[in-house]
């Protein structure tokens, strides 16, 4: 098609993001009243010549189409996100900014995952995050807390004191808990990139478990790394029920080889076509 016939096009379809904002092909196409696959393809013109600009974030299988200074109306979106992905956007918008290494591990990986939303940025050689229409020299430093209250008797100091000790000690014990459950995280996490396997959100984190849905081969899945070397007959079946739940295949990982015994149930059940009682 001669470039002077497509420029009317694409001025309706600009006039259209203006008017509606961000807009998915098929929003598009039904304006023009064009097919989809023309619809994409003026799209996709519009954004090379950088006159749009496009969401990370997928609304089914599309992404959103919209023009510059339209980022604000992506918010309208956010159900559209995952599980993790929509708790971590909701936290950020309430509390405006996320010091990197202060969030739990699933809400760091929640946070690279919504980059429509969640933008990074250092200060004082710290990752730090914001809502994408908070500006960044909003962030203030913490006011460190002030001691109001005057105590006069050397008894009610000591009384106040104890539960202070008791609480320094939880504290302790519950950052030993987040690195360790951290560092499991992270070791789950190299695997699968070392296996091309792409990580879409995060069903459940604790010390024991992880359960990911992930991409295998570009075909969805649900992961269940179980943070022991030992796996048993009875983790398979729970894994297999929690991938029941979302009508997926399953991966089952643990820190070792599975037991010459498991292996040997497990390549005899593959091989079972039935189970049948005689009558």
């Amino acid at each position: 098609m001669p470039q002077q016939d497509t420029i009317p096009t694409k001025e309706r379809i600009l006039a259209i993001l203006r008017r509606r904002g961000p807009s998915l092909p098929v929003h598009v196409a039904r304006e023009m009243e064009m097919s989809m696959l023309f619809a994409g393809a003026f799209l996709s013109e519009l954004l090379s010549e950088k006159k749009i600009k496009i969401s990370f974030m997928r609304v089914g299988s599309s992404p959103l189409y919209f023009i510059a200074g339209q980022e604000p109306s992506l918010k309208k979106f956010s159900q559209y996100l995952g599980r993790k992905e929509k708790e971590t956007y909701t936290l950020l918008e309430t509390k405006k900014f996320f010091k990197d290494t202060e969030q739990e591990p699933a809400i760091r990986v929640a946070l690279r995952s919504i980059k429509d939303f969640a933008v990074p940025f250092k200060k004082n050689d710290e990752i730090y995050w914001r809502f994408f229409t908070e500006p960044e020299e909003n962030l203030e430093a913490p006011e460190k807390p002030k001691i109001t209250k005057i105590i006069e008797k050397p008894k009610d100091l000591e009384i106040l004191e104890k539960p202070a000790e008791k609480k320094k000690k939880t504290i302790k014990t519950k950052t030993v808990s987040k690195k360790t459950n951290e560092k499991f995280f992270e070791k789950v996490k190299d695997f699968l990139s070392s296996k091309s396997i792409e990580i879409t959100d995060i069903i459940n984190f604790n010390k024991n478990e992880l359960i990911l849905k992930v991409l295998v081969k570009n075909k969805p899945e649900i992961l269940i790394a179980y943070n022991k070397k030992r796996i048993t007959e009875t983790d398979i079946v729970r894994a297999h029920l929690k991938a029941s739940e979302f009508s997926l295949n399953y991966v089952v990982l643990s820190l070792a080889e599975p037991a010459k015994k498991l292996k040997t149930f497990l390549e005899a059940a593959q091989a079972l076509s039935a189970i049948g009682k005689i009558e």
